[in-house]
């Protein structure tokens, strides 16, 4: 099935969006991947830099991690018909003392809600660090919870939603001193993403 008439409408929205322009350190490129029919969203936080260049999600080496953790090459990773790539904020929002600035709220705000109704039927959402945590997983994402708490609890989140930290390279220590998360949740991860999606087809 492909594109209905309103998703197409609304990625055109989407991708000519200039709310929080002023507010930006460049020029707004809003950066997603969108099909209705993907059995998989991944709900991240917001581009960086590489991947403001290049108009890619995940075009650098935070998605080199997560593409391991799933399983997946780049091929099928960049099918829009296997994963929805849905940013908290679609824009790059410039750099801090700590790292990337957190994505600008009016992304959400404006866009969110339409984009998660066009989505007919998402199988499995990852939600990616704690700004997407906070969106998808409202019930077990209080701010007094760490995102170690959240995410070490992956198994009492609802059917269908699993959490992760940003497979960002500043995370590396995070995932040393949490060696469960690939110990334990990795592999459930890839093993979802396995029956959602199949073998790959062959050429």
């Amino acid at each position: 099935m492909g594109q209905s008439t309103s998703s197409v409408s609304l990625l055109a929205e989407v991708r000519a969006c200039r709310i929080c322009a002023a507010d930006l350190p460049v020029p707004p490129r809003p950066v997603l991947q969108f099909h209705p029919d993907a059995p998989i969203l991944i709900a991240s936080q917001a581009p960086g830099r590489i991947v403001h260049e290049t108009g890619i999600p995940f075009n650098d080496r935070s998605g080199d991690r997560l593409r391991s953790w799933l399983g997946v090459d780049r091929d099928r990773f960049y099918d829009e018909r296997c994963f929805a790539i849905v940013p908290m904020g679609f824009c790059f929002p410039g750099t801090g003392k700590g790292g990337d600035l957190p994505p600008r709220p009016e992304c959400a705000e404006a866009w969110r809600a339409r984009l998660m109704d066009e989505l007919r039927s998402p199988q499995l959402v990852l939600a990616v660090g704690r700004y997407a945590i906070d969106w998808h997983l409202r019930e077990q994402s209080p701010r007094k919870r760490s995102l170690s708490e959240i995410v070490k609890d992956w198994r009492a989140c609802p059917p269908g939603v699993l959490p992760t930290p940003h497979p960002s390279p500043r995370n590396t220590n995070w995932l040393k001193q949490n060696a469960w998360f690939e110990r334990e949740l990795v592999p459930e991860l890839r093993a979802r993403v396995s029956r959602l999606l199949g073998p790959r087809p062959r050429d």
